[in-house]
């Protein structure tokens, strides 16, 4: 994937969303600090499926649970996994319906710009 500038106008957040509008900044930053200090590369296994590697612990791992499970509650297309190899890094799988794949793409850019090079 190429880093291009990350969309922050919240533009690519579809209708589906039932998180109230002004609660999606923080949300916006939530996922920027989890992309910035954790994310360490992503990804993309189909048009669906957007695979980000993570690196942490089991704290991290319980801020993520925390963090997915929160965005399903409002964003119900999203489907979640978050798996650690043992040993080795944190995977979490993002996928959406095709009618969404906007969605994921806007993520999957969100990922990668706010990760910056490393």
């Amino acid at each position: 994937m190429t880093a291009r500038p990350a969309p922050t106008d919240g533009s690519w957040v579809p209708d589906a969303c039932t998180l109230p509008t002004a609660d999606r900044p923080l949300r916006l930053a939530e996922f920027d600090r989890l992309f910035r200090d954790a994310v360490q590369g992503a990804d993309r296994l189909s048009a669906t499926n957007l695979r980000l590697r993570l690196d942490g612990g089991e704290q991290l791992a319980a801020t993520i649970r925390d963090l997915i499970a929160r965005e399903s509650s409002c964003c119900s297309f999203f489907a979640f996994d978050l798996r650690r190899s043992t040993p080795g890094p944190l995977t979490l799988d993002v996928r959406v319906p095709p009618a969404h794949v906007d969605v994921l793409d806007a993520l999957a850019q969100r990922a990668t710009s706010v990760r910056g090079p490393r």
